[in-house]
């Protein structure tokens, strides 16, 4: 993702499960039904690829992740060229809405791109209200894909650098995470990159879906051992309809097993 800086029942056995654990909108009635959105085959290329990128192509379900630097998207070409989701940045800590949010939702929608929100965490900000933030600003849109957890390092941030340990970070994911499931009635993915990863021992998140940055080299060679559900293999794609360079994305497996997924794991 680009990496920008601004500034009940809550799943009990999933808070158990983590080691360091201690109202939507109404639907939007644009988005195609998945009957109408078959994967496409990726035809997009990469202005600097790594020697994994050939491997990355081989999946059969590909997508990209957006946000304020994708200001003119057309996104009926980009689904026609082999876009099959997007995750779209929503949020931003607890007063920060991306301003390219709605477009990206709405126009996602109409050209039956399977759509999803993320919320990027803001190391200075209590979790419950960055998980409250998201809920005012993100439909709880049925067919939509999981919310997403972003969590990263920000060591560019104009107002917020701090490194807190480890068990406070896994102690913030574990409450987003419960509050999203709660909200939207589906488990959110965790994104993450390899050194924010390691720093934070995120292997001992139990439960937890993972969209893993890799852009250059396979994931099991980055995070050994962690399963994945999607993987971001390069910031530098090409992609038509998409002004400049993307982030693209693939899902761990094929079409019977992305369908399967949606069934599973989409917003109900």
């Amino acid at each position: 993702m680009p990496h920008t800086f601004a500034h009940a029942p809550l799943l009990a056995s999933l808070c158990l499960a983590l080691a360091a654990c201690g109202g939507g909108r109404a639907p939007e009635p644009d988005a195609r039904p998945a009957a109408e959105a078959p994967v496409t085959t990726a035809s997009f290329s990469d202005s600097d690829p790594h020697p994994e990128t050939a491997r990355a192509r081989r999946y059969a379900v590909h997508g990209v992740d957006v946000a304020r630097f994708q200001t003119a998207v057309d996104w009926q070409a980009a689904r026609e060229s082999g876009v099959n989701f997007a995750f779209i940045k929503a949020t931003e800590g607890g007063d920060m809405v991306d301003p390219m949010f709605k477009d990206h939702w709405r126009d996602a929608g109409r050209a039956g791109v399977r759509r999803g929100a993320y919320l990027f965490y803001y190391h200075c900000r209590a979790p419950e209200e960055q998980a409250r933030w998201f809920f005012r600003h993100v439909p709880k849109a049925p067919g939509s894909l999981p919310p997403v957890l972003d969590m990263e390092w920000t060591p560019t941030s104009p107002t917020c650098t701090i490194r807190r340990e480890a068990s406070v970070i896994r102690r913030d994911a574990a409450v987003i995470v419960a509050m999203l499931t709660e909200h939207y009635g589906t488990a959110p993915l965790l994104y993450t990159t390899v050194d924010f990863f390691e720093d934070n021992e995120l292997w001992r998140l139990s439960g937890v879906e993972f969209w893993l940055r890799s852009v250059a080299a396979h994931p099991s060679d980055r995070y050994p051992g962690q399963p994945w559900t999607f993987w971001q293999y390069t910031s530098t794609g090409l992609v038509p309809g998409i002004g400049g360079k993307a982030d693209i994305n693939v899902f761990a497996g094929g079409e019977v097993a992305w369908a399967d997924w949606l069934a599973r794991r989409s917003v109900q």
